[in-house]
């Protein structure tokens, strides 16, 4: 009888380590599926991460070649045009005509000149000439230099000298981050009083714009540049997510501040 007794126990238990067993292999095939399976789901965000920065960067390169073919453009064709029909009114002799006509004739080629100016200066803008052959202190410099006026918007700027003046891609994303950032400053804000200053800290090199305008705050910005008519800030967003670098909005002390942070090294 207790051998039989003995038999059974041992059956039992051989039954239980058989089950203990099936249990232990089921769950670590499943840990195994579940890792595998968020390995996968890793992968596949990393890799609409890359194609995300890849379509980012080609839309960001392909609108900076149209922007100089524009530029080019306007500079070779309408520039060379409008030349040249400012040459014609400088050599008409306008000594026997009347008042009016004198008047309407100066009226004309002021305009003109005007027209021409305008044209150089567009493109200049979107030719970053300044940017290329100086560097990005200065073309920031010299954009600011053209805006600020006392009766639209007063810039002052505190720009590091410790930045490589070499000119690359990430240089004309920067430079046009601030170019938009600005001009929605002065546009939107209705800011008269802007200061610009960068340092450079831990390999980044950190902008920070302070305003008096009426400004925005992080989620503003984060509800604005979803919205159909937020081009600028989308395009704004685009390049930060290229420059991987931070943008942050916030206000204090009855001024906003929009800090950015761009890893250089």
């Amino acid at each position: 009888m207790n051998q039989v007794n003995n038999e059974i126990m041992q059956i039992l238990m051989v039954g239980v380590a058989a089950m203990l067993m099936l249990f232990i292999s089921l769950l670590l095939i499943f840990i195994f599926m579940q890792r595998k399976k968020l390995q996968y789901k890793l992968n596949l965000q990393t890799l609409q991460n890359i194609q995300k920065n890849q379509l980012i960067e080609a839309a960001v390169r392909s609108e900076e070649i149209e922007r100089h073919r524009i530029a080019e453009e306007l500079h070779d064709e309408v520039g060379a045009i409008l030349g040249s029909a400012s040459l014609y009114f400088y050599g008409t002799d306008i000594n026997s005509c009347d008042k009016i006509s004198k008047e309407m004739y100066q009226k004309g080629k002021n305009l003109l000149d005007d027209g021409i100016h305008k044209i150089r200066g567009i493109s200049h803008n979107l030719h970053s000439t300044i940017l290329q052959e100086l560097g990005l202190k200065e073309a920031i410099s010299h954009f600011c230099s053209k805006i600020s006026h006392s009766n639209v918007a007063e810039i002052s700027l505190s720009l590091t000298d410790d930045y490589s003046i070499k000119v690359n891609q990430n240089d004309i994303s920067i430079y046009r981050i601030i170019q938009e950032l600005i001009h929605n400053i002065t546009k939107h804000a209705k800011a008269r009083l802007i200061h610009i200053q960068s340092v450079s800290v831990n390999s980044n090199l950190v902008f920070t714009i302070s305003h008096n305008g009426n400004g925005l705050t992080q989620n503003q910005f984060e509800e604005l540049r979803f919205i159909k008519d937020g081009l600028g800030l989308k395009n704004i967003q685009n390049r930060i997510i290229l420059l991987k670098a931070d943008l942050v909005f916030s206000q204090y002390g009855g001024r906003y501040f929009i800090k950015i942070t761009i890893p250089v090294s």
